[in-house]
């Protein structure tokens, strides 16, 4: 890894023995993540800690021990590309995470071309299971078709049938925003505008003013992270509820929620495949998590340390990391953790598991700590993800 350390690309690694296993080469697994911009809250750190949890539960039981390493590709796809095509080349067998659609999709097309696994749990864009999905990735926390067929559906049966959309100017952003069109156009619903706003925007207010001149019932925001967190601080302070439009987040995290406090985010809407406190399995994973990081995790990283277990379970089955044959386990295996009951691994890569809608509270409603969110709605897995027949995934086509 030395191009890497010269570079000045962050380095850990993480041995793990297997006490009486034969003595084989390490399983390599890397991670992108964003530590220092718009989505450092919602994967960054604590999903690199999150990976280090499934390696500690899951590496030695892989036979063999376990080398790690992560980087930040700054939200840059050719660097992102650059560092992946590194990464196999020096023998990682797989890469985890990645915390745009844009660095996915190229970071994809890298693993299609080396034959190597990838984990997605940050990225949302749905096209990295429809045209340009890949024998050799796996989308595995969410995706846009998820999130508009959740949230956006909430809102038009309540009557929020008009919009203006204020949209991430890439891969995310474009896809989140088209699904969420087709939902409300489904429905008879109608969009009165939309304005791009590029990533890392701090000022969110020419946007927001164009909403608001709008007349829109809904402002929908295509946007994450901080972005996320600044558009809706932005909006509280020019009234746009308050006026009698209806914010909603597309794509929204705890971390967003505890960013703004509850003062602000109250009656937020949102859907996540996870939420600490819905049970006893999600709270003990969390509590896990909350004592090596003081946070309480977001669905992204629930779902790296999710990814990587189900990973690191198929290469035991299998015995090595041959690629194909390692998707070829986790497909027929099933799911079952703390966030996650019966899921399955689709052929175009997409990871079946039921989703929820919730609502953040009212300050008033919180009793303890991080207890944001109370849960209106389970959305089962086959009416929350795409039907595979309409994907365009060229692996789903008849033969």
């Amino acid at each position: 890894m030395k191009s890497l350390i010269a570079r000045g690309v962050a380095l850990a690694m993480l041995l793990l023995g297997a006490a009486g296993a034969t003595e084989r080469r390490p399983v390599k697994i890397a991670i992108f993540a964003d530590l220092s911009s718009v989505y450092s809250q919602t994967g960054g750190e604590g999903a690199i800690e999150a990976a280090r949890m499934a390696i500690e539960d899951f590496g030695a039981a892989a036979g063999g021990p376990v080398e790690f390493v992560f980087a930040d590709p700054q939200n840059s796809a050719e660097r992102g590309a650059t560092i992946a095509r590194e990464w196999y080349a020096e023998g990682v067998d797989v890469i985890a995470d990645v915390p745009n659609s844009a660095v996915a999709l190229a970071v994809q097309q890298v693993s299609r071309e080396a034959k190597k696994n990838v984990l997605f749990s940050s990225p949302a864009s749905d096209d990295l299971t429809g045209p340009n999905c890949s024998p050799y990735s796996v989308h595995w926390t969410y995706d846009t078709y998820a999130m508009a067929h959740g949230t956006a559906q909430a809102i038009m049966n309540s009557g929020g049938d008009s919009w203006f959309f204020i949209t991430a100017d890439y891969a995310f952003g474009d896809a989140m925003q088209r699904d969420a069109v087709d939902v409300i156009r489904s429905q008879g619903g109608i969009i009165l505008g939309s304005a791009r706003a590029a990533l890392g925007t701090i000022d969110f207010s020419q946007y927001l003013l164009q909403a608001k001149t709008s007349r829109a019932k809904v402002v929908g925001l295509a946007i994450a992270g901080k972005d996320m967190i600044n558009a809706i601080r932005e909006a509280n302070e020019f009234s746009v509820v308050q006026d009698g439009q209806r914010l909603v987040g597309l794509l929204v995290f705890i971390s967003d929620v505890h960013s703004l406090g509850l003062a602000i985010s109250q009656g937020l809407r949102l859907t996540s495949a996870y939420y600490w406190d819905q049970n006893e399995a999600t709270r003990a994973w969390a509590k896990r998590f909350f004592r090596k990081t003081e946070r309480m995790p977001t669905s992204v990283q629930a779902g790296v340390y999710g990814a990587l277990a189900h990973y690191l379970k198929a290469v035991k089955a299998v015995g090595g990391v041959d690629a194909e044959a390692v998707m070829a386990k986790m497909r027929e295996t099933p799911i079952n953790d703390f966030m996650t009951r019966d899921g399955k691994l689709r052929i175009d890569g997409r990871v079946m598991r039921d989703m929820y809608l919730f609502e953040a509270k009212a300050p008033a409603e919180s009793k303890y700590l991080w207890d944001y969110l109370k849960q209106l709605q389970t959305i089962p897995a086959d009416i929350a993800y795409r039907p595979l027949s309409e994907g365009g995934c060229p692996l789903a086509a008849p033969r």
